[in-house]
């Protein structure tokens, strides 16, 4: 059957049956102590205010192992042996197989097993559960019965109403006239949704619930109405049916609805399908299937699309899949595949805002204080401003690190080796297989007086096969290449701490010594495939080797110098400032040369963090020249203001770099993302973003906003975005989208 579970009253299912533990909650004073004696008294007994506590035995069945004596309390008990009945009357409290029911009046027919409560009844089930009822008659121990008036008040405050329910055997229950809703009700005012059924009935047997005559109205207005309607239990987690739909809208699909068919093909192997129904692109197949080993893993997913007004098919898969091969080594792979550039925009598919789309499979290993990864990569091109970048093929790529034990004086070795062959398959043409092996010791101290050393030494050894590579005077090279490259270092520390009765503050001063040699980097024959992102910041100006990657060395002897400040309120707020910059001994070194720099000082680099309290928040990164302190490097990213009305800032300044060896040297960069969140009302919200190109012939490149209904029981969101795309074959640039949720029985729109 469809499997409607998120449309339905399953929350419902779940609260009578038990299904989940429920709190009983009820519009009285002592509503909730009342629900907690309760609770107490089936698990410790029954409570020693009452007046009158017996114990009556009941009709036992030989061979039956359980005792079915029912104990009960009450103000006052009449016993007729005529009848062989027990009458309980005034703050009535009965236990039997960890079952609690509590009355105003309670008679038990010892006979038939029959056990009749009326008014105010309180049913505590072995399981939690707590129900309300005018009415109540059990029989079979308890196990079965009816009840009137029937009301639910779940621990999330869920609320069920019916006029009877009937519990028989085989566990078959039935309701009548049934009303669910998980939103507050008002006096006098219908709650926002609400789902009515004249008849719910679920089959324990076959785990299905079925309805007659459900409609699910808003405010008192019917919206949706089905005669019959069926859906497993909520002790069904998987089930084949049909799921919501999604809907959508761009400027390159038209309106779109996406139906979904889930198909249980076994406990663990699932298929869902998915096409997309558009009406300028027509039918869109899509697919994701998902299956799950003893040890490991994986999905596929795919959509494909005929677009005649490109003569062309256009598609994607994504394949992602992880195995456990025994307990050191797993294995994993994710493989992504777009026929061009545009085509996961255009569909708004995942993984639509990245620039390319990395495939990769690893096998790695753990081992105490090993590890080891081979890997393989391989890259799709999907950013148009990067169209002229070259895509290369890595494979094998082999990383191996050992760390050792500490001796008896804190000292510890490390030993990294990497493998790496890269083969451009665009303009470049090279090909180049590196190995390489960084043999480092580490020596942490810290003396009697706070000072914290840290004597470092590495060296790092590279071989390499070069095949067809040209440097700037035109001549490929071919062959070997060989390098070594020792290294020393020392870092010292002193904090300082000075405490007060509202605040603390830590003063920390750093130098950091390198001694390296000059040189030997080998540029005219070794290629730059993985240190390429060159720019001294806070986050590596202190480090022994400041490039990204192992083919270029970080030469040249330096000392680092800078000083981190932070201070902390006694119950909020934070500040932190830290400033650094370097000393170069050579000129000419390689980070300075690539980063067209001149002069034995290095700029000075910063960052500073502020969040005095909980409505202001900011983090600013910096870079500052040497000379006359003009900024060569800014990224801001604040939070100001609180719920009613906030506003987000982010900003980032590149200054162009002639010498960087990434693809985009030679351009500045100035981007601006502002957002603006205003609470209209307490159930109302707005939100408008834009994110701005501020470089010459710039301009918006994306902008939009969000209304948001959102209360207790559910939520409504309309999603308006423009981007702005300078790639021409990008035609989804507008876009639409349309969300609602319904508390406890799930949603529909876009994703």
């Amino acid at each position: 059957m469809a499997d409607w579970r998120k449309l339905t009253l399953a929350a419902l299912t779940a609260a009578l049956w038990g299904i989940q533990p429920v709190q009983a909650l009820i519009e009285k004073p002592d509503a909730k102590e009342t629900a907690k004696n309760l609770a107490v008294s089936a698990a410790t007994g029954l409570q020693p205010s009452v007046n009158i506590a017996a114990a009556v035995p009941s009709p036992q069945k030989s061979g039956e192992d359980e005792n079915p004596d029912i104990y009960f309390a009450a103000d006052e008990v009449e016993n007729n042996q005529e009848l062989s009945t027990v009458t309980a009357i005034g703050n009535v409290e009965i236990i039997r197989n960890n079952l609690t029911l509590k009355a105003d009046k309670v008679i038990y027919d010892q006979k038939d097993d029959i056990v009749t409560a009326v008014g105010n009844v309180v049913l505590v089930e072995k399981d939690g559960n707590v129900v309300f009822s005018d009415y109540v008659e059990l029989t079979d121990k308890m196990s079965q019965g009816e009840m009137k008036n029937v009301k639910v008040i779940m621990l999330d405050k869920t609320r069920v109403a019916a006029s009877t329910f009937r519990r028989g055997a085989k566990d078959k229950k039935i309701m009548t006239n049934v009303v669910y809703s998980p939103c507050d009700v008002c006096e006098g005012k219908s709650p926002l949704w609400e789902i009515k059924a004249r008849k719910v009935e679920h089959n324990a047997e076959t785990q299905d619930v079925n309805y007659q005559n459900a409609t699910l109205e808003f405010k008192g207005v019917p919206v949706f109405y089905t005669p019959f309607l069926s859906h497993p239990d909520p002790t069904v987690k998987r089930r084949s049916g049909f799921l919501f739909p999604r809907i959508r809208s761009n400027s390159y699909l038209g309106a779109a609805v996406q139906p979904q068919y889930f198909w249980n093909i076994s406990d663990h192997e699932d298929l869902l399908l998915n096409p997309l129904i558009t009406t300028d692109k027509g039918l869109v197949p899509s697919a994701a299937y998902n299956k799950f080993f003893t040890r490991g893993e994986m999905s596929v997913s795919g959509s494909v699309l005929d677009d005649t007004d490109r003569d062309e098919t256009r598609g994607n898969l994504f394949f992602n899949g992880r195995y456990e091969v025994n307990d050191y080594w797993v294995a994993d792979a994710d493989l992504y595949y777009a026929s061009d550039s545009a085509y996961l925009k255009d569909l708004s598919l995942p993984k639509k805002d990245d620039a390319w789309l990395t495939s990769k499979v690893r096998l790695q290993g753990f081992d105490n204080r090993n590890y080891a990864a081979l890997e393989g990569y391989y890259y799709k091109l999907l950013s148009y401003d990067l169209r002229r970048a070259d895509k290369p093929t890595v494979f094998p790529y082999f990383d191996y690190e050992n760390i050792s034990d500490t001796n008896p004086y804190g000292a510890y070795t490390k030993t990294n080796l990497n493998f790496a062959s890269v083969d451009w398959n665009g303009d470049h043409g090279n090909s180049s297989q590196r190995i390489s092996m960084i043999n480092s010791w580490n020596l942490p101290y810290t003396s009697p007086y706070g000072e914290k050393y840290r004597l470092m030494a590495s060296v790092k050894s590279d071989l390499y096969y070069i095949d067809d590579y040209v440097y700037d005077d035109d001549k490929p090279f071919d062959g070997t290449v060989a390098r070594i490259f020792p290294q020393v270092g020392l870092e010292w520390r002193l904090p300082f701490v000075r405490a007060t009765e509202d605040s603390r503050q830590i003063l920390e001063p750093v130098v950091v010594a390198v001694a390296a040699p000059k040189g030997g980097n080998k540029e005219s024959k070794i290629p730059n495939e993985d240190s390429q992102d060159v720019e001294l910041t806070d986050t590596n100006i202190l480090d022994l080797d400041r490039y990204a990657g192992y083919d270029r060395n970080d030469t040249g002897s330096r000392i680092s110098y800078g000083v981190n400040w932070s201070a902390y309120g006694e119950s909020y707020g934070r500040t932190s400032i830290f400033l650094a910059q370097s000393y170069e001994f050579d000129k000419e070194d390689s980070f300075a040369a690539a980063e067209s720099r001149g002069g034995n000082l290095t700029d000075y680099v910063g960052r500073i963090y502020a969040q005095p309290n909980k409505y202001f928040n900011m983090n600013y990164r910096f870079k500052l020249d040497k000379d006359d302190l003009d900024i060569t490097y800014s990224e801001l990213s604040s939070r100001i203001g609180p719920q009613i009305l906030s506003a987000y800032i982010s900003y980032i300044y590149f200054q162009p770099n002639m010498n960087s060896s990434s693809l985009d040297r030679g351009q500045e960069r100035k981007e601006l993302w502002t957002s603006l969140r205003a609470r209209l009302t307490r159930d109302w919200s707005i939100s408008i973003f834009n994110r701005q190109d501020l470089a010459d012939k710039g301009g918006s490149l994306e902008h939009g906003g969000t209304l948001t209904y959102e209360d207790e029981c559910s939520r409504f969101e309309f999603m308006l975005r423009k981007e702005d795309s300078n790639d021409p074959d990008f035609e989804g640039d507008f876009e639409f989208t349309f969300s609602f949720f319904l508390k406890t029985l799930g949603g529909a729109g876009s994703k």
